[in-house]
């Protein structure tokens, strides 16, 4: 049997990966162990490369389709290999590894953890999360697999994925810390963060043997505490536009918005007292603003429009009675 075997093991043998897994992206060749037979044919097919990993250093890698004969060939370290090895069997082992060189499409990617920033516009902090795709492709085997193969006999394309979404938090932290986005600003140029971004990566990810390309932001979101800041700003500046829009003073209407909250809370007098002088204050002040319209002054349409805006929300306010109301109103209408 032992003859039979190191008969068996002089035969001739074709190196090829063949009918790769969709999910392959880096694989040892171990059909004959790893040992090298005689008169051995390497076959590196379409969108395929190889790798010669000797005593754990690589020593040549083929980057183009080709058909070798390992006894005859002149292929690169062959020569001093083989004076190692009797009949191709020795305790120096070679490595042959195929790798995919064909690009990786639409990779999808997304934040493990919160993206944390300050807003440089709102000054308060930021917890932001992402999500899109890219593409990418080996570019220079040695520095992949000194760099992410190592002693892994293989590597999946689902695998190296999860490697590249732990590395994008924090090119992606620096980029927007640097450029000083607000979140109002992200959603309208994401494109342009997804090319800045990019252009980190690309620097980055160069360095461990492989191009990223097609690198783009689909979408974004914000934690919990950060929507609740976000809310509260878009509530206060609807609330100041439109008080601006119907010529108040908003901060005599945030008064007046107090003062009807404190009402209607039960919790005592105080507050209602409390709520009852700022009412009284608003009132007096809108009051002295109509009073200061003498009887026989000419006032224009314009003035006399804000004098009415303003007795409607005394009215409103029940800082007023109806009479009063109409009086007034009266008043002012026949000054036009």
């Amino acid at each position: 049997m032992a003859i039979i075997d190191g008969f068996k093991r002089q035969l001739r043998s074709v190196i090829e990966w063949q009918n790769p897994d969709a999910d392959a992206l880096f694989v040892q060749w171990t059909e004959n162990g790893d040992e090298i037979k005689n008169a051995s044919k390497l076959i590196v097919g379409p969108g395929q490369g190889c790798i010669f990993v000797y005593q754990g250093q690589v020593k040549a890698v083929i980057e183009e389709q080709s058909l070798i004969n390992l006894q005859t060939d002149n292929v690169p370290f062959w020569t001093t290999i083989k004076k190692f090895m009797q009949a191709f069997v020795s305790e120096h082992k070679v490595g042959i590894y195929f790798y995919r060189k064909t690009k990786i499409l639409d990779q999808k990617w997304g934040t493990t953890s919160l993206i944390k920033y300050q807003d440089p516009k709102y000054h308060f902090p930021i917890g932001l999360k992402a999500y899109g795709n890219y593409s990418y492709q080996i570019a220079d085997a040695h520095a992949f697999f000194t760099s992410i193969v190592g002693s892994h006999n293989q590597v999946s394309i689902d695998e190296f994925r999860k490697i590249i979404s732990a590395r994008l938090i924090q090119p992606i932290s620096d980029y927007l810390a640097e450029c000083s986005y607000s979140y109002t600003d992200i959603d309208a140029n994401r494109a342009e963060i997804a090319r800045g971004i990019a252009i980190k990566l690309a620097i980055m990810f160069r360095k461990l043997g492989f191009s990223i390309s097609d690198f783009r932001i689909e979408g974004t979101d914000f934690d919990e505490d950060t929507l609740r800041r976000i809310n509260r700003i878009a509530d206060l500046t609807a609330e100041a536009q439109a008080a601006k829009a119907v010529g108040l003073d908003y901060a005599k209407v945030q008064q007046l918005d107090a003062m009807r909250e404190a009402a209607r809370n039960e919790g005592g007098a105080a507050g209602a007292g409390v709520s009852l002088g700022a009412g009284v204050a608003l009132g007096q002040s809108m009051a002295q603003g109509m009073a200061d319209l003498a009887p026989n002054q000419q006032t224009s349409a314009e003035a006399i429009t804000g004098k009415l805006q303003q007795l409607k929300q005394l009215f409103d306010a029940q800082l007023i009675t109806e009479a009063e109301y109409a009086a007034k109103k009266q008043e002012l209408l026949a000054r036009f």
